[in-house]
């Protein structure tokens, strides 16, 4: 699997193209900012990775659509993706095309056919690789999975801030979880895992299931067996007691017990009468009506009571204050005219003052109030004694339903007790029921333990054909001699260390020199240039045995600024812009030029036809350097985004 071309589109529906050869070296170099760095982001994007890497700015804002045609040995295979959605930081959608020779197509010809997960699943199978498990203990928390194409981007991106970053030595190495999915795929990819050891842990896998399935219902058949007798005649018992044994069963001994209750299996509940709760209810709310219509008289009769004290106060008072009045008239009387005299008064002590006809008048007016009153009283009595009798109704009335209500609660009671004697019958049936089908035979439970013998010893002999695999060994033979070309390829690096024996530490993920008197991982190493040499020696070293041993492992590699090292500085790096003369001015030419001869050998005589695919500020005079540039130095224009497309 290489790359054959990238391609993005505009909104308006323009493309720009970038075409590679798949056999050998391609740089591309410029100045910073005009998109080398987000190839590497393009790729692994078209080749299932839903989350989109490309650096916000002018690409995500002018380019609408990326596509990538991956070559290969038979066939190419489009991929395009639409750029996220506004504001979205993934996608998960894309197009899909294959055929022997593709070309990209028109921008109106883009459309969604597929996703992520069929892109992952195609590229997996055109690369080989085979089907697989990661082998991950029971005690572990994470879960086994299958390895596929995503699994191999550690080994395919060296991206800027990596490429001499001596504490990681993978991409992505530094993310979580992906330290352990490298040390769990790449034995897969590198071939220690094979096929024939894939079916027979599948084989496994479905035999210990089957085993342990069948030790349950064989442990469960012997319980049942050994517990049967008791439980049965614990069943017994409470069959009589919910009155669901008939009487031939009442007196049996202990083995007529298993007989007696499957006769208990034809129990049917006696019916029970229709519970009327409603009537219940009925004379609940009658019952209610007649202490709230009793309410009321009584209210009444209260406020009759409260008058009629009121009026005998009125009535007391008025005669107190009569008898008071009266004694006026107990004065002499005019002989002449017939009045009564004042004696006070200093005419002739005449009673013809003011004061005295007051007296009289009021006299007069508690005479007539208080004959209203007594005539009142009859009637008010009257009253009272209805009122009262229509309470005295209403209690005899309250008496009866208080009668039939308790009659109704009682019969309801009884009608329950009937339905949970039912109920209790009911559920011991079940238990019966469930008892007699889990009871086992002799000749059952000989035959589970036939098949227990039968499972066990495909198990066993399934354990010996993968215990005999030698997996173990031949991971350490392989990583044995991908070390051996690391320490090949840092020599031709003239990387510190180079005379001491070097391994890939797989548990580690690092480089460890092995010193003498102590080993030294990359970590413990110093200076750019040896931790380039380092990575650079790792990944070429992978590839190499890769390639050789036709394993699944794309044959194209991708480094991102490797040369930086050779500069003075970050800033002389970049001021570099893809210029010969700033190049042969600033960085050690010599430093730069054996690395680029390096990579060019390895894609010429270390392993023919690999693609490596280099972006850089550097730029060399050199024909063969010049040959390999794949367009003229990226200035600005031209850059990978046109200035020309218009934003979103």
């Amino acid at each position: 699997m290489k790359i054959r071309s990238i391609h993005i589109y505009s909104h308006d529906g323009r493309r720009r193209n970038l075409q590679f050869k798949v056999n050998g070296l391609n740089v591309i170099t410029g100045r910073s900012s005009t998109g080398k760095s987000a190839l590497s982001e393009i790729i692994e994007y078209c080749m299932g990775r839903s989350t989109c890497n490309v650096p916000e700015g002018v690409i995500r804002d002018k380019v609408a659509w990326f596509a990538v045609i991956y070559e290969f040995a038979q066939e190419q295979v489009l991929i395009a993706k639409p750029i996220p959605a506004e504001g979205g930081a993934s996608c998960s959608v894309c197009m899909q095309r294959r055929g022997a020779k593709l070309v990209a197509p028109e921008f109106k010809e883009l459309a969604v056919n597929t996703d992520d997960d069929a892109v992952v699943a195609l590229l997996s199978r055109l690369l080989g690789i085979p089907e697989n498990r990661t082998e991950v203990s029971i005690e572990h928390s994470r879960d086994s999975y299958n390895a596929n194409v995503k699994h191999t981007y550690y080994y395919l991106f060296q991206k800027q801030g990596l490429v001499a970053n001596k504490d990681q030595l993978f991409y992505r190495q530094n993310e979580p979880f992906q330290p352990q999915a490298i040390r769990d795929t790449l034995p897969i990819l590198l071939g220690v895992s094979s096929n024939d050891r894939y079916e027979l842990e599948i084989k496994l896998r479905i035999a210990q299931r089957d085993l342990k399935l069948n030790a349950k219902l064989l442990e469960q058949a012997r319980d049942a067996i050994d517990t049967s007798q008791q439980r049965g005649i614990s069943l017994f018992s409470e069959a009589k007691t919910v009155s669901i044994i008939s009487q031939e069963y009442q007196q049996v001994a202990a083995d007529g017990v298993i007989d007696a209750l499957r006769a208990a299996l034809k129990w049917r509940p006696d019916s029970v009468a229709v519970d009327d709760g409603d009537r219940v209810s009925r004379l609940e709310d009658e019952l209610s009506q007649l202490r709230k219509g009793r309410r009321e008289i009584q209210s009444k009769i209260d406020a009759a009571h409260q008058f009629s004290m009121k009026a005998g106060g009125f009535e007391s008072e008025a005669a107190e204050q009569k008898d008071r009045l009266a004694s006026i008239k107990a004065l002499p009387k005019n002989h002449q005219t017939g009045k009564w005299q004042w004696p006070f008064c200093e005419e002739n002590l005449a009673l013809g003052s003011p004061v005295a006809k007051a007296l009289l008048d009021e006299l007069a007016s508690l005479e007539a109030e208080m004959g209203i009153v007594a005539g009142e009283r009859p009637k008010l009595e009257a009253y009272l004694a209805e009122l009262e009798g229509k309470v005295q109704e209403i209690v005899d009335a309250t008496k009866s339903k208080e009668a039939e209500l308790s009659a109704a609660i009682a019969a309801n009671e009884v009608l329950a007790e009937m339905g949970s004697r039912n109920n209790a019958a009911a559920r011991v049936v079940g238990r019966i029921s469930l008892f007699l089908e889990n009871l086992v035979s002799n000749e059952e439970l000989a035959l589970r333990e036939k098949e227990h013998r039968r499972l066990k010893s495909k198990v066993d002999d399934l354990e010996r054909k993968i215990s005999a695999d030698d997996s173990n060994e031949r991971l350490t033979s392989i990583l044995n001699n991908i070390s051996s070309r690391v320490s090949q390829y840092i020599r031709a690096f003239k990387a510190e260390f180079s005379e001491f024996p070097v391994r890939l530490d797989l548990n580690s993920l690092t480089i460890v020199f092995d010193r003498a008197e102590r080993m030294v991982p990359m970590g413990r190493t110093g200076g750019g240039e040896n931790h380039l040499a380092y990575h650079l020696s790792a990944l070429l070293a992978l590839h190499e045995f890769a390639a050789q041993n036709n394993r699944p492992i794309p044959q194209f590699l991708l480094i991102d600024q490797p040369t930086q090292v050779y500069f003075p500085s970050e800033k002389v790096y970049k001021e570099a812009d893809g210029s010969i003369q700033k190049t042969e001015a600033d960085a050690d030419l010599a430093a730069v030029r054996r690395l680029f001869k390096l990579l060019l050998k390895f894609t010429q005589k270390d392993v023919p036809g690999f693609q490596l695919i280099v972006t850089e500020h550097a730029n060399l005079r050199d024909d063969w350097f010049q040959k390999a540039l794949v367009e003229l130095p990226w200035t600005k224009p031209p850059a990978l985004v046109p200035e020309n497309w218009p934003d979103k």
